[in-house]
């Protein structure tokens, strides 16, 4: 499956340390991420990540053109709800699409650690089914 990887930067270093976590559940899939997010993953935990430009760059409407694409099979996508964003209507679009595709999603660790169980135990090999 395809994980697609965003984090604010207040939510990055989480983002990280949830990847070591799961780092041997997310070795056996294929992961994307924004620039930074994709970056600090990689180093951290070895782990191959295929990264596209900085979210303010435009790296989440890259992750959002995948997603309407049927290209992306999971969105982690660690916010910070606290923080006004400028780019907050891209960030709306891309959930958006994920309603659109049938894409689970998790904008937090509690929902990504129910998610990422989930795909160890099988229970999104229902992705596959649809998008083989």
């Amino acid at each position: 499956m395809t994980i697609a990887l965003v984090a604010h930067d207040a939510k990055k270093e989480l983002m990280v340390q949830f990847c070591i976590a799961y780092r041997s559940i997310l070795a056996s899939h294929r992961l994307i991420a924004t620039g930074t997010t994709g970056r600090l993953v990689s180093e951290a935990t070895g782990l191959d990540v295929q990264r596209f430009m900085p979210g303010e760059h435009g790296g989440d409407q890259q992750i959002a053109a995948r997603i309407a694409c049927d290209e992306v099979d999971m969105l982690l996508f660690f916010r910070d709800p606290i923080t006004a964003k400028p780019g907050e209507p891209n960030e709306m679009n891309l959930l958006r699409l994920c309603d659109v595709h049938n894409i689970p999603v998790a904008t937090n660790i509690a929902t990504a650690e129910v998610l990422i169980h989930g795909l160890e135990h099988g229970d999104l090999d229902w992705r596959t089914i649809l998008n083989p």
